[in-house]
């Protein structure tokens, strides 16, 4: 008997053997279970993950006689004995017309195809068509496919398989069941070829399969092939040197001995490492892509270990690696890889470029730095307690001396005097000053001086010769703030807020509930409670658009401006009515859209005109401060009106 190779040995023959893609044999096994077929389903993915096989599997499904010839036969489990199950297996099952579209793409190759659409079933109990690659289709087929893809006779199934959907009509792709199957991850292909192996008593190396499955790029069939490929290379075993040989791939070891170089801070290694990779002729710039890639899950490890994937059975050492970073030194050199990839192209050559790479890690690297102690896994943030990282700081290891504490930094550190008026320091027994808070009482809000002539007395008490007590010379005049280029180009808004902040602010009209009389409820009650409902979102939107149209005392109407009826919902009215009841106004509420009396405003109108007022209220009291006269007399300064905001404006919202 003539060898056959693993991936038509081992394919799958149930839903139960399947490997993977457990969101499609869930849905297709509870369908099959509860008699909900679809009379088209559309299987699409990448290749080798079981688009076809599952077709084979349903198409068994629906043609096991085990339980039966009637459609109470249907069955998830199929029983692989019967006469069409042995049929499919074998591929010569007369109702299964299998199709490949993509060498038979002309339209009269589909309406061939669908002449014996009509006809029943010559040996099972559905008629079923597999047509694989099916976005092969010329347009003209798919037109020609669609009427008997959306209305089949009864005993019919399209099974439609693809690995480019985006290439299918959305005609066609609106008419069938769509399943999209999953890559396979390495750890899945790793423990189904092991178990391969074992059942087929190949010896192998684990380490192997890991390479085996990194290279099979999520296609299971594509493992298989591999391993086929890997048993006849290593001559009836699979070895880990064997496979790396094979594949032609970097061997991952040499990327973690070059990592943990970095980790080590030891640039001779770090030379030595590439000098032995160099002996093996590869693509340098693949092995700078290893390297930060290996940097970055070393960052995850460092803050999520259980998300670390283990794609080349390394997890372990990654995690073993992480703690001999700080998060700090794996940012950077990860940074600097990715530039030093683009680099790469400018470079007298490969190698050169790879070596300046890591060892500009090492040299940018904060000099000072010790290595980095054992770091406890998963690294904390900033803002949890007992973390490694809380306040910056680290435990002492054994052995070290504590830290001492840092001397305490002044509240304010003097401004610095200009260069041609050297500034006299006073005595050092001379107590600092009271604060002036202490000294003096507050100065009312006329009074308050803008926050840049403040700056301007600072500078200028700063800058004067200090007399023998400590106070400035009488007659020094201060520095002009016309002589400082800062204060020239000052944006005219920032020497305007302080005018401005200190006009008496408005009460706030959320502070309290406003009490309701009890009885009628009316617009002027409305407008006046409106703030302490305590509404917001589109809730809030919807209510300010609403002015009191009757109240009976038992169900109150607002009506609602037309132009916001889209946002009306249950919800909104619910919300308002319980808010109302809050304050003591317990009613059927009733939203009723129409055109509002012109009289009366609604809240929004009424927040939108006290807006208006305050703004140009503030406007007005910025035209008159004396010190913005004088902004627009030196400098022609101009007040832009749209950047003017009340004092409490933001505490209004």
């Amino acid at each position: 008997m003539s060898y056959q190779v693993l991936a038509r040995k081992w394919r799958p023959r149930t839903f139960h053997e399947l490997v993977g893609q457990e969101h499609v044999q869930r849905a297709l096994v509870n369908a099959l279970d509860q008699g909900r077929l679809h009379h088209a389903y559309l299987f699409t993915g990448t290749r080798g993950v079981g688009k076809t096989t599952l077709a084979r599997i349903l198409a068994k499904c629906l043609n096991c006689t085990a339980n039966g010839q009637g459609d109470a036969g249907v069955t998830s489990t199929p029983c692989g004995e019967c006469d069409s199950c042995r049929s499919i297996d074998e591929g010569r099952f007369v109702d299964l017309i299998e199709v490949d579209a993509a060498s038979r793409t002309k339209v009269e190759d589909t309406r061939e195809l669908l002449d014996n659409v009509q006809y029943a079933p010559t040996q099972g109990r559905y008629k079923v068509y597999l047509i694989d690659e099916v976005h092969m289709l010329s347009t003209s087929s798919f037109n020609a496919l669609l009427k008997t893809l959306e209305e089949p006779p009864p005993h019919v199934k399209f099974l439609l398989a693809t690995t480019d959907p985006q290439k299918l009509p959305p005609t066609v792709l609106s008419r069938c069941l769509q399943f999209t199957l999953k890559h396979m991850p390495p750890e899945r292909i790793v423990g189904h070829l092991a178990k391969v192996l074992e059942a087929e008593e190949v010896p192998f190396e684990e380490s192997a399969l890991w390479l085996l499955g990194k290279a099979a790029e999520g296609s299971m069939r594509d493992a298989m092939s591999l391993t086929d490929q890997a048993i006849a290379f290593g001559q009836g075993e699979v070895h880990h040197a064997d496979v790396a040989a094979m594949l032609g791939t970097l061997d991952h070891r040499h990327v973690l001995a070059l990592v943990e170089a970095l980790a080590a801070v030891d640039a001779p290694r770090l030379l030595a490492e590439v000098a032995a990779l160099a002996e093996q002729g590869p693509d340098f710039a693949a092995v700078l892509d290893d390297v930060t890639g290996v940097l970055h899950r070393l960052a995850i490890a460092q803050m999520v270990p259980d998300a670390v994937d283990n794609g080349h059975g390394d997890r372990e050492a990654l995690l073993q690696l992480a703690a001999r970073f700080t998060a700090e030194d794996i940012q950077l050199y990860y940074q600097i890889g990715i530039q030093g990839r683009g680099d790469m192209e400018h470079a007298p050559d490969l190698r050169t470029a790879l070596e300046m790479t890591l060892l500009r890690m090492l040299a940018f690297r904060p000099q000072g730095v010790p290595r980095p102690a054992q770091t406890p896994l998963p690294m904390r943030g900033q803002g949890e307690p007992g973390g490694a990282e809380a306040g910056g700081k680290t435990p002492p290891q054994d052995g070290e001396a504590p830290e001492p504490p840092p001397s305490p930094r002044p509240a304010q550190a003097a401004p610095e005097p200009p260069a041609e008026t050297p500034a006299a320091s006073p005595p050092a027994d001379i107590p600092p000053p009271a604060p002036a808070a202490e000294a003096e009482s507050a100065p009312s809000p006329d009074d308050t001086p803008p926050p840049w002539v403040e700056r301007e007395e600072e500078g200028a008490a700063a800058s004067a010769p200090a007399a023998p007590g400590g106070e400035p010379e009488p007659g020094m005049a201060a520095p002009s703030a016309s002589h400082d280029p800062v204060a020239t180009e000052r944006p005219a808004q920032q020497a305007m807020a302080a005018p401005a902040a200190a006009e008496p602010q408005a009460p706030d009209t959320q502070a309290a509930p406003v009490p309701v009389a009890e009885g009628h409820f009316g617009h002027a009650d409305w407008l006046a409670c409106f703030d302490s409902l305590g509404l917001g979102g589109l809730t809030r939107n919807l209510a300010a658009h609403c002015v009191v149209e009757a109240d009976d005392g038992e169900q109150l109407t607002l009506r609602l401006d037309p132009s916001q009826e889209a946002m009306q919902a249950e919800v909104h009215v619910t919300r308002i009515r319980e808010a109302l009841a809050a304050i003591g106004v317990e009613r059927r509420l009733a939203l009723a859209p129409g055109a509002l009396p012109p009289e009366v405003e609604t809240p929004r109108q009424q927040a939108d005109r006290l807006a208006a007022q305050r703004h140009a209220e503030a406007i007005e009291a910025l035209s008159r401060d004396p010190h913005v006269q004088k902004l627009q007399q030196a400098f022609g300064a101009r007040l832009i009106e749209s950047t003017v905001k009340p004092a409490d404006a933001e505490a209004r919202g």
